[in-house]
C-alpha cells in the first residue's frame, strides 16, 4: 500500500514538473483536431538501434539486413560507416546511391525500416495517468488511439479530457487539448487525432 502511494505521489510530481519545463508561456489550449495533421509532417527519421532492409535492385550480394549501430552508423557490403540516424529512409537511399555508384552503375537503393526504435527526439512520450507511462517510436500514421493502445488505456484516477500534447511547431512548443474519456469510454471516433514526431501526451489526475 505504502508503495503504490509512492508511486502515486512520485508520477503525480513527473507531471507536475513536465507541465512546468514544457509549458512555460504557453497562454492557450486550442483543442488538437483531426484536421490539425498535415500529409507532409508525417515522417519517420532513422534512429540507433532500427533494423533496416536494404535492398540493391539487381545486386542481391549487397542487400541485406542491417542494424543502425548506437553511433548512428551503419556498415553494409561495399559501404562502410555511413551516417543512418537522422535521415529518412529515402534520404539514406540516396546516399547509399552515392557511395555505390563507385563500383555499380546507376545503383537502385530501397531502405525500408523493419524494426523500429527512432531517436529520442522523435519519439512520443506518455506520462501522467496512463496505465503504462513510456515513450514509444513514432511510426506514420499513429493516433491518439493507436499511443493509448501501447500504454493500456488510462488509469481508474486519470482526467482524460483534461489531457494535452505538447508539440513543438516551427520551433515553438504549442499544447493542445484533447478528449481521451471520450474517445476510449464513448467511442467518439472524432477525439481520435493524428500524432506527430517527438510529441509529448500529459494525462492528469482527476480532482474529483
Amino acid at each position: 500500500m505504502k508503495k503504490c502511494y509512492l508511486y502515486r505521489f512520485y508520477n503525480r510530481m513527473l507531471v507536475l514538473i513536465v507541465l512546468g519545463l514544457l509549458l512555460t508561456g504557453c497562454s492557450s489550449m486550442p483543442e488538437l483536431e483531426s484536421s490539425a495533421y498535415s500529409e507532409k509532417e508525417s515522417f519517420y527519421l532513422i534512429g540507433p538501434g532500427d533494423t533496416l532492409n536494404i535492398f540493391v535492385w539487381g545486386n542481391q550480394e549487397v542487400s541485406g539486413v542491417v542494424k543502425v549501430r548506437p553511433d548512428g552508423l551503419i556498415t553494409t557490403p561495399l559501404v562502410e560507416d555511413l551516417a543512418a540516424s537522422g535521415k529518412t529512409p529515402t534520404q539514406l537511399a540516396r546516399d547509399m546511391e552515392k557511395r555505390l555508384a563507385k563500383y555499380i552503375k546507376s545503383p537502385v537503393v530501397t531502405v525500408t525500416v523493419a524494426e523500429f526504435v527512432g531517436r529520442p527526439s522523435e519519439q512520443i512520450r506518455i506520462v501522467g495517468e496512463a496505465a503504462k507511462p513510456k515513450a514509444i517510436p513514432y511510426r506514420e500514421r499513429t493516433t491518439l488511439l493507436d499511443v493509448m493502445i501501447s500504454v493500456g488505456g488510462l488509469t481508474e484516477y486519470a482526467d482524460g479530457n483534461g489531457a494535452t500534447i505538447v508539440r513543438v511547431i516551427n520551433g515553438k512548443r504549442r499544447q493542445y487539448r484533447v478528449r481521451l474519456d471520450d474517445l476510449i469510454k464513448d467511442g467518439d471516433i472524432t477525439a481520435n487525432v493524428n500524432m506527430l514526431p517527438g510529441d509529448i501526451l500529459i494525462i492528469p489526475e482527476s480532482m474529483f
